[in-house]
């Protein structure tokens, strides 16, 4: 009897430096400096990371420049996932940000995760979370017919 090991994570694909993610989110939430725009996104990754498991996690974070991936995968998951609007309110709490001003940053970030991610693995991670998240990533949520 042969026993599988686990498969190995995926090797680094990381297609962008992060000061270019840092520039592509400052330009997509009009953040008026490059310090406002790193916490940005680290806060908004640093929330995902406690939402996301899985091989999605493992990839995602392959696919994001290194600092990037280093505040989303330095939260350990949560217990339980919270839904889209969960999240947003969730962060605000923690960050003393307004769930408008949040539901902003989430969008403006995640927007950019997504195109960092691609459609196949962004669409996946949609999948694996509840309700909710498809609008924070730029999409529009799709409702499953019963």
């Amino acid at each position: 009897m042969t026993l599988l090991s686990p498969p190995a994570p995926p090797a680094p694909t990381a297609t962008v430096t992060f000061e270019h993610m840092l520039e592509e989110v400052r330009y997509e939430g009009a953040y008026p400096t490059r310090a406002q725009t790193e916490c940005v996104v680290r806060r908004v990754l640093e929330g995902l990371g406690r939402q996301l498991t899985d091989i999605e996690r493992t990839e995602l974070a392959a696919r994001l420049p290194q600092e990037a991936a280093h505040a989303f995968a330095s939260q350990i998951p949560a217990g339980e996932a919270l839904t889209g609007w969960g999240f947003v309110k969730d962060l605000a709490e923690r960050t003393g940000g307004t769930p408008a001003t949040t539901r902003w940053d989430v969008g403006s970030v995640l927007g950019v995760v997504a195109r960092l991610a691609g459609d196949d693995l962004t669409t996946r991670i949609i999948g694996q979370l509840p309700d909710g998240y498809a609008l924070l990533f730029g999409r529009a949520q799709l409702v499953r017919a019963s």
